[in-house]
Order: C-alpha cells, then structure tokens, then sequence
C-alpha cells in the first residue's frame, strides 16, 4: 500500500501534562516509530531528586508561525 500525506502543522502553545522515561510526543504522521529506552547517570547522582513543586505541568514554548 502506498500512502501519501500533505500537512501543514501549526501549533502557538503546547500543553504538555506529565512526561516519563517512555513517553512519546507525535505531531503530525511517521513511518515508523521504534521504541528505545536508556538510563544514563552522566550526572554522577547518588540519591534520587528532590519532590517537584508545583506547577505540575509544563509548558513548553514553541515559535510563532511564519508566514
């Protein structure tokens, strides 16, 4: 099957409510998405981080669009 697929995106504010180590974020259409997961102490850290405050969600600043 052949598919072909014409978009054009535009997104001013994403909203994002949680993310964790096996999260994916698709905007707009992919052949394939392979799943991977690493964890890497690159850091160095002995003990775990400390509690997040408050706002619980991020938000993640994007580019206007142009045009």
């Amino acid at each position: 099957m052949h598919l072909t697929v014409h978009q054009n995106i535009s997104i001013e504010q994403l909203n994002v409510g949680g993310l964790s180590n096996s999260s994916v974020l698709q905007i707009g259409s992919a052949g394939i998405i392979k799943n991977l997961s690493n964890q890497w102490n690159t850091g160095g850290f002995t003990g775990p981080a400390p509690e997040m405050t408050p706002p619980s969600e991020f938000l993640v600043p994007l580019a206007p669009p142009s045009g």
